[in-house]
């Protein structure tokens, strides 16, 4: 068997195999990389020794038996015995749920996942959207701060749980989505620095220097990462990946990597003939991140649309601190600019920024789908002093409304695991740091983040404490009691209505036309839209809303669903929802 790496710094690498280390030679046709044969089949362990040091594991490993910090395994993908023919779903149309492994299930593995995959089907879901799933520090954790970007968590099952999960899914016609992570590495087992110039200190993020996509070294870092994600769309039969935190990918170089890594992802669909997607997480509101390719843009198939949450959150919550000062001031009009227009941020002042951000959508070249819309994600709710999700605070009625404008936008909708049914188990922030200084330093940050917005420090839970993702994990007894149920039920007839409902996935944009409704903010609180022949009208007070909807040819005809029982409008063309209520009905017209 042939193994190779890059480490273009060292002067001596062995090949650690079977307790042996042999020396490696420079690859003579490419510049940095090492070679050697050996003996090893799957499962056998191996690593390289830099320089006469310990050996490290593999940065392409595929495998951590032993975690982040112990030697690599060598995995045959061809082994895995694959029982369904797959073809592939694409985005449009499509309804995501976000969901994390080692909390979907107490158990927290992904054959325990698996086991509740009839659930998804039966609500409509078409996507498994996987939260990241490489090696980390401890068994259980967000996933956030892997080192071991072409790995599997061995707690959660490693390579061949994974690769279980994605055949069960597909047995069940759900396609799967991972979340991935090139922006950072974790603090504790990065050992990527030891083999080469990954990271510079050109560019500084959050968690310290950027991955190094421009400076000296970096045509293998790119090689590096997009070899990465194309491994785990190709091996593991995946449909799409969720790129984290794109606007953290500081990146000058004409042509950005975030367009190369596209491009790439484009060719091998056209190899496999499988539809297969990339979701990017932006923080700019930039129409380049999905824009073609050959106009200048990234061409990433779609992005997430935190406007859109922060919009929907303030009219239901009523929240208004940090960046949803700007959405709380210009309440239901936020709703209305988003469902229209994409961004509510679009050059406009944010208060929150202290200057002007993002650019115009141009809605007549990007359809509606490539933008994803929800009410909550799991950074929506984790990154809440308490992990609280919104039926925490808030009534089922409203949680209908959410849901009625969630699934019944113009956007790729996504639910977060666990809302379909208004659980009432939070999703915390929780860790579990091997180093004993790193995970102190977690818990005195997270403590005093929150402290200086006025919480107590004991009121914090404590992200290493193994109750914190105990608390976390969702109660699967309570879709069978109310008020679950019913939320449920909602959840699966509005999904049903969009996929039955060919305006519900049109791939255009609701117009501005007061006159049909779309969108609509009333002065007494109640809020519509159009989708073709469709009306979607939630009130979200806690008072009944008479809704004026006209008579004559295109009057309502039909009440398509609603969550409180609503009769169709009298010769005054007014319809009377309740308070706390959402309904969608069919016009006469369209």
């Amino acid at each position: 068997m042939l193994f190779e790496v890059w480490a273009p710094h060292a002067g001596r690498v062995g090949l650690h195999v079977e307790g042996v280390t042999r020396p490696m030679q420079r690859d003579p046709a490419r510049e940095g990389w090492w070679r050697a044969e050996a003996r090893a089949g799957h499962g056998t362990a191996y690593g390289f020794a830099l320089d006469d040091g310990p050996p490290l594991p593999d940065p392409r490993s595929r495998r951590q038996p032993d975690g982040p910090e112990g030697l690599s395994a060598v995995v045959d993908h061809s082994r895995f015995p694959w029982q369904r023919e797959w073809f592939g779903r694409p985005l449009p149309g499509a309804v995501l749920y976000e969901l994390h492994i080692g909390t979907f299930t107490r158990a927290g593995t992904f054959d325990a996942a698996a086991e509740r995959l009839p659930h998804l089907a039966a609500l409509g879901i078409s996507h498994v959207q996987l939260m990241p799933v490489c090696p980390f520090p401890g068994t259980h954790g967000w996933g956030y701060d892997g080192v071991a970007p072409w790995a599997v968590h061995e707690p959660y099952g490693g390579p061949e749980g994974l690769a279980r999960f994605v055949d069960t899914a597909h047995g069940h016609g759900l396609g799967v989505v991972l979340d991935v992570v090139h922006n950072h590495l974790g603090p504790s087992g990065n050992h990527l620095p030891a083999y080469g110039p990954y990271f510079t200190d050109t560019h500084h993020t959050p968690w310290g220097a950027a991955v190094n996509l421009d400076a000296p070294g970096s045509d293998e870092v790119r090689a590096y990462f997009i070899g990465s994600a194309l491994a785990w769309l190709r091996d593991f039969r995946l449909d799409g990946l969720r790129l984290d935190a794109v606007h953290a990918l500081h990146d000058t170089r004409a042509r950005h990597f975030l367009a190369e890594l596209s491009a790439a992802v484009d060719a091998l669909t056209a190899r496999t003939g499988r539809p297969l997607f990339l979701i990017g997480e932006s923080d700019l509101n930039d129409p380049r991140t999905t824009a073609p390719r050959e106009s200048g843009g990234h061409g990433l198939h779609a992005q997430w649309n935190d406007d859109f949450h922060h919009a929907l959150h303030t009219l239901l919550t009523g929240e208004r601190q940090g960046y949803y000062a700007d959405f709380a001031a210009a309440g239901a009009g936020a709703l209305a600019k988003t469902l229209t227009g994409g961004f509510f941020h679009d050059g406009t002042h944010s208060a929150f920024r202290g200057r002007a951000y993002g650019s115009p959508l141009n809605t007549l070249t990007t359809p509606a789908h490539r933008l994803l819309g929800y009410a909550q994600t799991h950074d929506q709710i984790g990154n809440r002093a308490i992990g609280d999700r919104l039926s925490a605070t808030l009534s089922p009625g409203l949680l209908a409304c959410a849901a009625a404008l969630v699934l019944c936008s113009p956007f790729t909708p996504m639910l977060f695991m666990g809302e379909e049914w208004g659980a009432g188990t939070p999703w915390q922030y929780f860790t579990g740091h091997q180093d004993p200084e790193l995970a102190e330093a977690v818990r005195r940050g997270r403590r005093r983040e929150f402290a200086a917005h006025g919480w107590a420090e004991t009121d914090i839970p404590d992200p290493q404490d193994p109750a914190t993702r105990l608390r976390s994990c969702l109660d699967w007894s309570e879709p069978e009691r109310e008020p679950h149920t019913e939320l449920l039920d909602w959840h699966r007839r509005l999904i049903a209505l969009r996929r039955a409902e060919p305006a519900l996935t049109d791939p255009g944009w609701p117009a501005s036309e007061p006159s049909g409704g779309v969108p609509t903010a009333a002065d007494d609180g109640w809020f519509g839209f159009r989708r073709g022949p469709l009306y979607v009208l939630v009130n979200p007070q806690d008072r009944p809303a008479g809704i004026p909807l006209g008579t004559g040819p295109g009057a309502v005809t039909e009440v398509v669903a609603a969550w409180r029982p609503v009769e169709l409008p009298g010769a005054e063309g007014v319809l009377r929802l309740p308070p706390e209520s959402a309904a969608v009905l069919r016009h006469g017209t369209g």
